[in-house]
């Protein structure tokens, strides 16, 4: 039985018996004007942060979600693309797509603008996505590219990448992790697809968006996850998991590599009315500018005394420099 195997049998379980512990969600739930979550969408959130995120969603986008869970995020995507089929949700389990119907219709019954036509669900795997080239505005997944093996993880990006429009959206919420995983812990099946043994640093994560193509990526968000404990698992200290909120957008990759935000600002406290680098980037006095690393590390081998580099936050929220 393959890792893959192990995955589905994993969320076939979750999908016939909803267990509330399989995922720690640090994130919570939108509460939106109008908008109800049914207790059992909440009791099935497997995920480990949101990939709803207000910008992404204007002008009604077409939306693809890999990975359908008990129908929480497709229901908030419906609640901003409210066309019929304008939120496609895929899944390659059928229990977990005959649960998540069922919730979906239990949603029409307590949120009057909801319609069940507005979610199309469809059985599809990740690594081949039923879909034309560049259909789609928005696409989304919550905690299952980190149970892939690096090799199939680069077809699922390359997947999303040639679906998505240009400048269109992968947004995404995945558990990281910076210490090394025991090889043994790395290859237990049932702990992979737990979200708890494929993780990848952040670093790493974001080199294999950068592969697929995208020319723009944002951290979003870096938030404490889970722990592995020697007394409980084949390791020999405590290793920290982390989740994350990126966003990769199908913006052109520019020639020294892709915009990645982390959330740096440079901030000038010179003499001058302002900074221009003669690239782009004007300095006002005193007012952060997010910059991008690539532009923060360029900002600071200049050398100069008048402008400010603060460190990562992995919190970015757009208007940035680029």
């Amino acid at each position: 039985m393959s890792y893959l195997d192990t995955t589905k049998d994993v969320y076939r379980q979750a999908a016939e018996t909803p267990d509330v512990g399989l995922c720690c969600t640090t994130s919570p739930v939108w509460q939106l004007p109008d908008l109800d979550v049914p207790p059992i969408m909440q009791q099935m959130n497997y995920g480990c942060g949101s990939t709803v995120h207000l910008r992404d969603l204007a002008n009604n986008p077409r939306i693809l979600y890999v990975g359908v869970g008990g129908g929480m995020e497709l229901l908030q995507f419906a609640y901003f693309s409210r066309q019929p089929g304008g939120v496609t949700g895929l899944d390659v389990v059928d229990e977990m797509l005959a649960v998540c119907d069922r919730n979906l219709q239990a949603a029409t019954k307590t949120n009057a603008w909801f319609k069940r036509e507005y979610v199309h669900l469809a059985k599809g795997d990740a690594l081949d996505l039923p879909l034309p080239d560049k259909s789609v505005d928005v696409a989304a997944q919550n905690c299952l590219f980190n149970i892939f093996t690096p090799e199939d993880l680069r077809k699922a990006l390359a997947e999303m990448y040639r679906v998505l429009k240009p400048h269109g959206r992968l947004v995404m919420s995945d558990p990281v992790c910076e210490a090394e995983i025991p090889e043994g812990v790395r290859q237990d099946e049932r702990l992979r697809a737990l979200c708890m043994s494929g993780m990848l640093s952040l670093e790493h994560y974001l080199q294999m968006l950068a592969g697929a193509g995208f020319g723009t990526i944002e951290v979003r968000a870096r938030r404490p996850y889970r722990v592995l404990d020697p007394r409980h698992y084949a390791v020999d200290e405590l290793i920290y998991i982390e989740s994350v909120e990126v966003a990769a957008i199908k913006d052109p990759m520019p020639a020294d590599g892709p915009c990645i935000f982390t959330g740096k600002a440079a901030i000038y406290h010179g003499d001058r009315p302002y900074f221009d680098d003669g690239k782009g980037h004007v300095l006002m006095p005193n007012q952060p500018l997010a910059v991008c690393d690539k532009t923060a590390a360029a900002l600071a081998a200049l050398g100069r005394d008048d402008i400010f580099i603060s460190a990562s936050t992995w919190h970015y929220d757009g208007g940035g420099c680029c």
